[in-house]
């Protein structure tokens, strides 16, 4: 009775800090969940997307081909809730819960000790790295709940063992198994690299300590072998006849064999580093809040004694964690931002782990006054959780509302009825992709949408933009569009135009400004 009270303040816990004004912070959504979200109304309104795909595995959106989980999950929400903010970013906040209780159940089995696992529950729900990506659009928290259920059921029934006498039982584990594996490379591309390097770890280890046992159910190994390539297939045709490769061409590093190495490794001991865990934090400010490491400072002592408990113990499942900490850095060390914490979202769930055993060695070296010393510990971790929470809610907006790109907000919701009212309208396109925007909070019909648009070229990378649809124009502009347009938005003043300027859009920071001119 007491485990479940404990679990369910936690889960209370984190639905109060992230349901709480999930519509209005951020104060808008990014272009990447603006992208989510019509897609998937565009998929509930019409079966394609915004490009005119059927049900497609990979949406096009801006050229850089985003995964289907996120997508498709989010389109219950908005036949319920409408297209918005909240219908978005539920998603998310319902896979990071679940992922939440599945942590529990897993650390338990992993480490056998019930404290470790609360307090690796506890700090999933009170360390900033998942804070913001559990309460915004991020694909990374259904990749995060997929892989974590597919480690869950191998610990907990192997699936590659055939019961013989519950053969629809292991069958069902099977399967649940090899379907969580393939949802978490679909939900989040970092999962790509994760999720087929644990499973050959888990295949070795088996192969290495229960021969017998492996050879036993060899052809059930290979069939699992053969459904993973297969699955794989449409990720391959991606990257070898589409633009699918250009996203990390985009990303990724670049320069001689020796340079890319050279980077490798910096960018890798980078997300070690004392100022990227418990001093500045991700410097995306989309990833975090400046102020703030990745993990609280108080947890220094905890890490160092976590990883060398981990180190001294030759259990294997800890030593899967340990091996878990050391390749979440890897998919964000290859790309030129780095250290990056949502490429590194695995440490999400990997570092409250060996924090709550080094926090459970610690205690236990005070003897009786281990209770005490145990509840030093959690004041210290939720105050400043509390601390962290409260300077999200008061400041987050004013320090990043121009990086969750608000203008956009203000133009296409703000103004709605002036731009109903116009003609022709150019919006600047200087923050990138503004027609995103002009879809999502206008819900524009996909249909009218396909039928008016017109393209720019694709760059270089394959990404595209949108020059047009409708009534909008999205280019930077100029002193000359007034001639045919009755509204235009710039984010620099056109000192000719002075004479038809309306009104000014100013972000809450005052980091920048859209002029308004109205003909």
């Amino acid at each position: 009775m007491k485990s479940k009270l404990i679990l369910l303040f936690l889960v209370i816990l984190f639905l109060t800090t992230r349901l709480y004004f999930i519509g209005s912070i951020p104060g808008s959504v990014y272009w990447d969940e603006a992208s989510i979200g019509y897609n998937a109304y565009s998929i509930l309104k019409t079966g394609r997307d915004e490009w005119g795909e059927f049900l497609p595995l990979h949406f096009r959106a801006f050229g850089e081909f985003k995964l289907p989980v996120y997508i498709y999950s989010t389109i219950p929400f908005i036949y319920v809730f409408g297209l918005n903010e909240v219908s978005v970013r539920l998603p998310s906040v319902f896979y990071s819960l679940f992922s939440l209780i599945i942590i529990y159940f897993l650390v338990k089995k992993l480490t056998g000790n019930n404290s470790v696992s609360f307090l690796s529950c506890f700090l999933f729900v009170a360390l900033p790295w998942n804070f913001i990506f559990s309460r915004t659009g991020y694909e990374a928290s259904a990749g995060l709940f997929f892989f974590l259920v597919f480690i869950s059921v191998w610990f907990y029934f192997n699936p590659l063992v055939l019961d013989k006498n519950r053969k629809f039982k292991s069958l069902f584990w099977w399967l649940l198994f090899l379907f969580s594996f393939v949802l978490s490379f679909y939900s989040y591309n970092s999962f790509r690299f994760w999720s087929p390097v644990v499973f050959l770890f888990l295949v070795a280890q088996m192969f290495i300590t229960k021969r017998k046992l492996f050879i036993g159910n060899l052809p059930l190994i290979i069939l699992s072998f053969f459904f993973i390539i297969v699955s794989f297939y449409p990720v391959f045709r991606l990257y070898k006849f589409d633009y699918g490769f250009s996203r990390y061409e985009a990303v990724g590093l670049t320069g001689s064999f020796f340079e890319k190495t050279s980077t490798f490794f910096k960018n890798y001991f980078s997300h070690f580093s004392f100022d990227f865990l418990f001093a500045k934090g991700d410097l995306n400010i989309r990833s975090q809040i400046p102020g703030f490491g990745q993990v609280f400072i108080v947890s220094f002592p905890f890490l160092i004694i976590g990883l060398w408990r981990l180190l001294k113990n030759k259990n294997f499942n800890l030593w899967f964690l340990l091996f878990l900490f050391l390749i979440s850095p890897i998919p964000s060390s290859i790309t030129k931002e780095s250290p990056h914490a949502l490429r590194s979202v695995l440490f999400a769930f990997v570092l409250p782990v060996v924090l709550s055993l080094g926090i459970v060695e610690f205690v236990g070296f005070w003897g009786r006054l281990k209770k005490w010393v145990l509840g030093l510990v959690l004041i210290s971790y939720f105050s400043f959780f509390v601390l962290y929470f409260l300077k999200f809610v008061n400041n987050y907006n004013y320090l990043a509302c121009s990086h969750w790109q608000c203008e956009y907000k203000k133009i296409f919701k703000n103004k709605s009825s002036l731009i109903e009212k116009s003609g022709k309208v150019v919006v600047s396109e200087s923050l990138a992709q503004p027609y995103i925007f002009a879809l999502f909070y206008n819900k524009f019909d996909p249909l009218e949408f396909r039928k008016s648009v017109l393209y720019n070229p694709p760059d270089r990378w394959g990404f595209s933009t949108v020059y047009s649809f409708d009534k909008f124009v999205f280019k930077i502009p100029e002193e000359s569009d007034i001639k045919y347009a009755d509204l235009i938005f710039s984010e620099r003043e056109l000192p000719e135009l002075n004479i038809y300027l309306f009104d000014k859009i100013e972000i809450s920071d005052k980091s920048s400004v859209f002029w308004v001119y109205s003909r």
